[in-house]
């Protein structure tokens, strides 16, 4: 399992360092959130199995002001792809690479590009995220033009949310019960804003 994700080392009063972006960050200043002069860099790391924070950075590239964050990271994980199947940690017939991801990735994007290689992408949706539901079949007789999209699926709010297709429950040590719900919607949606941008 490999994780993706952009952090930024702050450069806030190195006003001659080339090549300095606006990068987000949280929490500094009574949980504002504000955008801080820094390098991003976009890190690829490998994540133990089970319930644990252990990692291994396996890759680090520096995003500069007009590289594409998605394709900086497909060209990581393409790389780091190579290098695991080279090394023999993965072999044909093994279950495929699962990499994930947070909301700032253009998960779509990376699935497509990186089809060839034995991965799967998963990433985690905006809660605010509103998308559309494939459009209803037309029935006979009716008349005036198709609809192009489907009804609003909304993530934050459930009124909105199709029928779940499956439903599992667990019980944690930490948080209680968890519980989530599949369903198929073939939605689509925008990429979300970059974590980092240029001055």
């Amino acid at each position: 399992m490999l994780a993706v994700d952009v952090s930024p080392w702050l450069r806030s009063d190195a006003s001659t360092s080339a090549e300095r972006l606006f990068c987000h960050v949280h929490g500094r200043a009574k949980n504002q959130s504000q955008l801080i002069p820094g390098w991003p860099y976009s890190f690829v790391a490998a994540l133990e199995s089970g319930r644990t924070s252990w990692t291994a950075v396996l890759d680090a590239v520096r995003l500069g002001p007009t590289d594409d964050a998605t394709a900086v990271t497909a060209d990581q994980l393409r790389a780091v792809v190579g290098r695991l199947i080279a090394a023999g940690h993965w072999h044909d017939g093994d279950p495929n690479i699962l990499i994930v991801m947070d909301a700032g990735y253009d998960v779509t994007r990376l699935a497509f590009v990186l089809a060839d290689l034995p991965v799967e992408a998963l990433g985690r949706i905006r809660s605010d995220r509103v998308l559309r539901l494939a459009k209803p079949r037309r029935q006979p007789g009716t008349n005036g033009r198709p609809p192009k999209h489907g009804p609003e699926f909304a993530l934050d709010r459930p009124a909105t949310w199709p029928e779940p297709q499956h439903t599992t429950t667990t019980n944690t040590s930490r948080y209680g019960t968890a519980t989530a719900t599949l369903g198929t919607t073939n939605a689509t949606r925008r990429a979300p804003p970059p974590s980092c941008t240029g001055p």
